[in-house]
């Protein structure tokens, strides 16, 4: 589900005179951390991926990036997550939460800036529990 526009692989020289090698990270670690990262989120019920991703999921496969777009241009790291929301929370409040939470685990796993933390509600989810029918 990722949209990789740069390289496959992202990655900064080393910044002193010692050449200790190269540190290159694959977007889909990108995106499990900042999937990780938004389901930690108070008020985030899941995050929505592609039918693939649900097919994969329904198989037992756990997709931490689903949700989760990177896109890296010449100005930065472009992130949009596609989550919902339960019932009852102050979306622009989640959303906020996600951008900051998202913001940090990338800077504080890999050292990368973001330019902007997109976040799309794609929906809102009911306690089952204690909806009337």
């Amino acid at each position: 589900m990722a949209d990789k526009t740069m390289p496959s692989f992202v990655g900064t020289a080393p910044s002193s005179n010692e050449a200790l090698g190269r540190v290159q990270l694959a977007p889909e670690v990108l995106e499990v951390i900042i999937g990780i990262a938004t389901m930690e989120v108070k008020g985030v019920a899941n995050t929505t991926g592609s039918f693939a991703s649900g097919v994969a999921e329904k198989l037992g496969k756990v997709m931490h990036g689903k949700g989760v777009r990177t896109e890296w241009s010449e100005a930065g790291l472009t992130v949009d997550v596609y989550c919902v929301v339960e019932f009852g929370y102050s979306i622009p409040e989640v959303a906020f939460e996600i951008q900051k939470q998202a913001r940090h685990a990338i800077f504080h796993m890999t050292s990368l800036e973001t330019k902007e933390v997109n976040v799309h509600i794609t929906g809102i989810q009911y306690d089952l529990d204690t909806e009337t029918l």
